[in-house]
This record gives C-alpha cells, structure tokens and sequence, in this order.
C-alpha cells in the first residue's frame, strides 16, 4: 500500500475568510493537510491560529472560502477517501457528520435532564432515527463503551452529578457510539487538570491503538502534542512546520 492510500482525510489548499460587517478576516491562508488512516494528528498552535477553523472544515460543520484570483475563482478541497466534502448536497454532508466522523470539544455539551447512557446514546438515535432506532442494539455498546472509559459504575447518573473528567469521557463515548473511523477532538483537555487530562488521553489513545481510529487533536501544549504520530503547526492561518514525532 503506497501512502496516497493510506489517506483518509486532507485538505488541500483551503483558504477560509469571515466576513464581520464591511471587514473580511482571512483565518486560513492554504492549508494543506494529510491525515493517515489509523494516525493521531496534532495540530499544535496559538490561539487565533485557525486550528478550531481547520476542524470545522475536516468535520463538515463549514466550507472553505473560495479563493479571487484576479479573474479566477478557486476552491480549496477537504476530502474524505477521496470525496470532496465541500460539494456533499445537504443530506451527504449530514450523513458525514453523523457516520464518519466523531466530535469531541472542550466543552461536553451533555444534556443535563438525560442520564449518562441516555447521553450517549443519543447520538445514535439521531443517526438512524427515531423509527430505525433499536434500543436493544445500541445501550449495550454504549454501555461497552463507557465501560471502557471507566464509567460502568455512573450509568444511571446525570450530568451534574459527574466530576469534569467524568463529563469529558461521557462526551468521548457518545462521539464514539455510532462507530466513525475519524474522531476529531478540540482541546479535549482543555477545561481539565493536567492529570486528569492525561489519564483521558492515555484512555482515547488506548482506545484508537484497539479499534483503528484515526484522530485529529486540536491543541495548544506542546506536550500534549507530542503524544501524537505527527504534528502540524498553524501560526496565523498557515501551515509552518509539519513534522513525525516517532
């Protein structure tokens, strides 16, 4: 297998601009990307860089801005296996999002009146739908799945009842319910205390080496980085350095 098949998810020259009244903000300025399948991407850099930017476009929740070259117009490319995202029609690009590919934030995003394994199954029922939705197919992984982030024991509880790190780990669980082959993660770690911000990546990184997930990580700590197989390096909206840590 040579290493264009081994690419799962890039971006190929994106540009992305927004528009605040009569000011347009460039964010990206052509990024390119290659994520390996089954790889743990870093992408390191300092706020305002275009890392959370760049996440969107991989995951589908934007598009990149089409880049006005005198009288050209061209678009940057985010594909995934080959596809372009950006020219998904509205139900491809929903599917993506629900199937391919999972999200993991700094902030969890649980609902407070559900339970943790209501939580994460969750995700699944939005998946399929209500009507395609069978409870008895999906509680058990969801219950695998918070087993193995070491939550066996607060199924029945609910989201105020749960320490930080407990919260993260639910969020991780529902992102990773309906089985996607990429898992992206914004500063995951972000609102936790080192400790337990390692022990959660030692924990996702477990879980990837097991099941083959590939991983996009957003993140500032350098040292958190390094965990990762390689590092991509945003400074104002550009890649600066794109390097293997092993």
């Amino acid at each position: 297998m040579n290493s264009g098949d081994q690419i799962i998810l890039q971006a190929e020259n994106v540009y992305k601009t927004y528009r605040l009244g009569i000011v347009s903000v460039p964010v990206l300025r052509g990024v390119d990307v290659k994520v390996n399948r089954g790889g743990f991407v870093a992408i390191l850099g300092a706020s305002g860089s275009g890392k959370s930017t760049l996440m969107h476009l991989l995951g589908g929740l934007d598009r990149p801005t089409p880049l006005q070259d005198g009288n050209t117009r061209s678009l940057g490319r985010v594909l995934f296996e080959g596809k372009d995202i950006a020219r998904f029609s509205v139900a491809e690009a929903d599917m993506y999002r629900r199937k391919s590919v999972g999200f993991v934030f700094q902030f969890y995003h649980l609902l407070p009146e559900l339970t943790v394994v209501e939580n994460v199954t969750i995700a699944a029922m939005i998946r399929h739908g209500r009507l395609r939705y069978k409870a008895s197919e999906v509680e058990p992984r969801a219950k695998a799945l918070l087993e193995t982030f070491g939550l066996g024991h607060r199924l029945k509880h609910r989201p105020a009842e749960l320490s930080g790190g407990e919260r993260q780990r639910v969020a991780i669980a529902r992102a990773l319910i309906n089985e996607p082959p990429v898992l992206l993660a914004d500063e995951p770690t972000g609102n936790l205390d080192r400790v337990t911000g390692a022990s959660i990546l030692d924990q996702i990184d477990m879980y990837r080496r097991t099941a083959g997930l590939t991983l996009v990580m957003v993140t500032h700590d350098q040292e958190i980085a390094a965990r990762a197989d390689r590092i991509i390096k945003l400074v104002d909206g550009k890649v600066v350095a794109a390097q293997a840590t092993r």
